[in-house]
């Protein structure tokens, strides 16, 4: 089989693709044939060992997949040859087939292709359980999402306005403004790109706090980090939740005196541990991720499809934070 592989540290340039036997399915695992893999900002971080994952090399990058179960393993009874799947898999996907826990599996729903498959689950299910136990989101209340064109923007703006919020998506351009309009969005804001210095940042704050009106935002979801979450973090209204979601911008560090005077709360999304800890919950969230899917309330935006062989240019899509929406590779393509 085929595989796109980590050999040395490096961004996405070093990726080779190679020839490797193909995998061999073990007691309670699957082996998938993989159709579509997504590519999400861990694949940009996991490949210069900047991840809190850093597995062996040689490896491939991409942890989240649909497609075909070809062999099952001892002990496996919920899945069969030929049934069509997704799933997060932690890294692995840019390959033609992975072995994989049966446990870790969804059904890929009839009617829906391997692209859709491939990018529902990692952003969609990071921000169910970001909103819903993190924040706890309730309807009227408003919500301020950064970074609100990518993956799990989009994912934070459909499903801030699924249950109830007024949500103003934060972008960095007006085609980014649009794609966040067009996915419910009732306010956008576009702001400037860091680096800010101090004067920079009192502005973007001032520009947070017109959004969020008198009152404050009652959430604040952050994908982006560095020198947006302080100004975000003083639009925040008394009692808030600031949802720390990732850092693509960069680690911040914030000054916990607005904590104090705003009595708020901030709050770190690991979604991964989550579904680790507490899998009976998380198949709950996944059920209503399902149903929101069915009912056209929710669907992941795929915007850019790559080969495997150009996998990296996917990567480096990434890494630049142009992309809107979804990017996904085509491994049999």
């Amino acid at each position: 089989m085929r595989a796109l592989l980590s050999r040395a540290i490096g961004g996405p340039e070093t990726l080779e693709l190679a020839e490797l036997p193909d995998p061999v399915a073990g007691p309670g695992q699957v082996v998938v044939a993989v159709e579509a893999c997504a590519i999400n900002y861990p694949d940009v971080l996991i490949i210069e060992d900047k991840y809190q994952m850093k597995p062996p090399r040689p490896f491939a990058p991409g942890g989240e997949i649909a497609g075909v179960v070809e062999a099952v393993g001892e002990g496996v009874t919920a899945w069969r040859p030929g049934d069509r799947v997704m799933g997060v898999i932690g890294f692995g996907g840019l390959a033609e087939k992975i072995v994989v826990d049966a446990v870790r599996l969804f059904r890929l729903p009839e009617g829906r292709s391997f692209a859709e498959g491939a990018a529902l689950l990692l952003t969609y299910a990071t921000t169910i359980h970001a909103l819903l136990d993190r924040g706890r989101l309730r309807a009227g209340q408003r919500l301020l999402v950064l970074g609100a064109a990518g993956g799990v923007g989009l994912a934070a703006v459909e499903l801030g306005k699924a249950y109830g919020a007024h949500v103003v998506a934060a972008v960095s351009s007006e085609e980014k403004a649009a794609a966040a309009r067009d996915s419910g969005a009732d306010q956008t804001l576009i702001y400037p790109r860091a680096p800010f210095d101090k004067d920079q940042s009192r502005a973007l704050a001032d520009q947070f706090k017109a959004a969020a009106g008198p009152g404050g935002f009652d959430i604040v979801y952050d994908p982006v980090g560095g020198d947006y979450t302080e100004p975000a973090l003083r639009s925040v209204g008394w009692e808030g939740r600031y949802l720390v979601v990732g850092f693509p911008a960069g680690i911040p560090k914030l000054p916990l005196n607005l904590t104090l005077l705003k009595s708020c709360d901030v709050c770190g999304v690991f979604w991964g541990a989550f579904a680790a800890r507490d899998p009976q919950a998380n198949a709950a969230h996944v059920a209503e991720l399902f149903r929101l899917w069915e009912a056209g309330r929710i669907a992941p935006r795929v915007t850019g499809r790559f080969a495997l062989a150009q996998g990296g240019s996917a990567i480096a899509k990434m890494a630049a934070r142009t992309s809107v929406g979804k990017l996904v590779v085509d491994v049999t393509g």
